[in-house]
């Protein structure tokens, strides 16, 4: 799991070798706080499929105004620099899954 920022975001996202998946999140919302481990286990049961990262809303404001992200959390997945889906507060570890299956497969 990386901790993504706005000096990192090139490397971590954008010349990864594989896909990206990236949470923005914040410690004052407590739906971020509930869906964390969800995350955290898909990104250890995908992790030779891709990459998990995280992006404080609060600490990076260019990243945050970069994708437009007005609700947290919204989960984006890079791939080959682009983004390539995204699912605002997804409601289990199974949606996360879901996304990410259908995503990568078109």
């Amino acid at each position: 799991m990386l901790t993504i920022t706005t000096n990192s975001f090139e490397n971590d996202v954008l010349h990864a070798d594989k896909p990206v998946l990236v949470d923005f999140w914040a410690q004052w919302c407590p739906y971020c706080r509930r869906i964390a481990p969800a995350f955290d286990k898909v990104g250890e049961q995908f992790a030779d499929t891709l990459i998990t990262g995280k992006i404080n809303y609060d600490e990076e404001p260019q990243l945050i105004q970069r994708f437009g992200i007005d609700t947290i959390p919204t989960l984006l997945l890079f791939k080959n620099g682009e983004v390539i889906g995204s699912v605002v507060a997804p409601g289990s570890k199974a949606a996360i899954e879901a996304f990410i299956k259908e995503t990568l497969e078109q």
